[in-house]
């Protein structure tokens, strides 16, 4: 009596997964056994281990070293309160390049990795500065097209510049919606192919008319970066950032089947290494004595573009709209690394849920008050 709607059903969850397949949302299988089959109901800070990866490899570690009043001063109430309500798992404050304060919950330490998400973006802006340093990219304003010159002929393969796709002012047909299991985001992050899910994009306006956060942009920006130099991006950041820097581990670049970096997102690394980073930027582009990067190229990433409403420079957020100016590395769920010049200060923050609240121009309101909250651990 069972056998025949049992072969119904059977036939009907054929024909969904033949659908599936046909449709070209295969990826979704990934989706789902990384996600609901994991217990979770999306991406995670920890699930870097479930994918391919190229390795950032480290040279000689230079740790940070620790202030003299490394720890001393308790966190208010209201900031722990805040931690605590957004399942942080590392808080740093780095004060004239020394430890201040550090702290990490849920089984954390300095040494575990966690995944950057979109902070990686900043990374990615900063291996073109290497790349047009060393000569391999002739400057921003540079077309697509003159590295990848089987998409010239496409809509967007003929005026389409690094410069717009490292601002985000690249003008693709993209959804920025990390919620939606069809979209442009899932597909990239899930899927086996980053090439297939960005070259098959169209413009919806023209280059450099309008500022539009997209992780298609900067993966674009990436596939470039990686042509240019002739090497992967994991292998050049670890020569070009991760030795010279003095990086404590090494790290993992998640990729794609084929081996691509997914430069809009996903390298697993450890709070006090993604410091190191933002060190980078706020040193403008020096590490200790040594210049990395052109000052020049790091104050074009640190200044907003017309087009962004002060927001957004070159793979970074800024905020200069209020009296305590800085700019930080923004990742999903709140991975921040914040740098605020006047005080020659680096603020860490990595966890697994961000804060709601956001300011005039729809940027994280908690970035100020961790601000605020890192200047009252000085002051005291």
């Amino acid at each position: 009596m069972l056998k025949k709607p049992l072969n119904i059903f059977l036939l009907i969850v054929a024909g969904i997964i033949l659908t599936i397949y046909i449709s070209g949302y295969n990826y979704l299988f990934q989706g789902v056994r990384l996600t609901y089959l994991k217990g979770e109901s999306s991406s995670t800070i920890d699930d870097g281990k479930y994918f391919s990866s190229n390795k950032i490899s480290r040279g000689n570690p230079k740790p940070w070293p620790t202030d003299i009043n490394y720890n001393k001063t308790k966190l208010s109430p209201e900031l722990e309160q805040h931690l605590k309500e957004t399942e942080s798992v590392s808080f740093l404050v780095i004060q004239h390049g020394k430890l201040l304060q550090e702290h990490y919950w849920d089984g954390y330490k300095k040494n575990t990795a966690s995944n950057s998400f979109s902070m990686a973006k900043t990374v990615t802006a900063l291996l073109l500065g290497k790349a047009i340093d060393d000569g391999r990219i002739s400057g921003i304003d540079q077309k697509l097209a003159d590295l990848y010159p089987e998409i010239a002929e496409k809509e967007f393969g003929k005026n389409l510049t690094l410069g717009n796709l490292a601002s985000m002012e690249a003008g693709l047909d993209w959804e920025e919606n990390y919620k939606n299991p069809f979209g442009p985001n899932a597909a990239a992050y899930y899927g086996s192919s980053l090439a297939n899910v960005v070259f098959q994009k169209k413009l919806k306006q023209n280059p450099g008319e309008k500022f539009e956060y997209q992780s298609g942009a900067t993966q674009l920006l990436g596939l470039a970066v990686g042509r240019a130099v002739g090497m992967p991006l994991a292998t050049y950041a670890s020569a070009k950032l991760w030795r010279p820097l003095g990086m404590e581990q090494n790290a993992e670049w998640s990729t794609d089947d084929l081996g691509i970096e997914k430069a809009f997102c996903c390298i697993q690394s450890n709070a006090r290494d993604f410091a190191k980073l933002g060190s980078l930027l706020l040193n403008k582009g020096k590490f200790g004595n040594m210049p990395l990067i052109d000052e020049s190229f790091v104050e074009n990433m640190i200044t907003p573009s017309a087009q962004s409403n002060g927001v957004y420079g070159l793979g970074v957020w800024i905020n200069y709209d209020v009296k305590i100016h800085h700019y930080y590395l923004r990742g999903l769920y709140g991975q921040y690394v914040i740098l605020i010049p006047e005080y020659d200060m680096i603020i860490v923050r990595l966890g697994n849920k961000e804060g709601l609240e956001k300011d005039s121009k729809n940027r994280p309101a908690e970035v100020e008050f961790y601000i605020n909250e890192a200047l009252k651990l000085i002051e005291k």
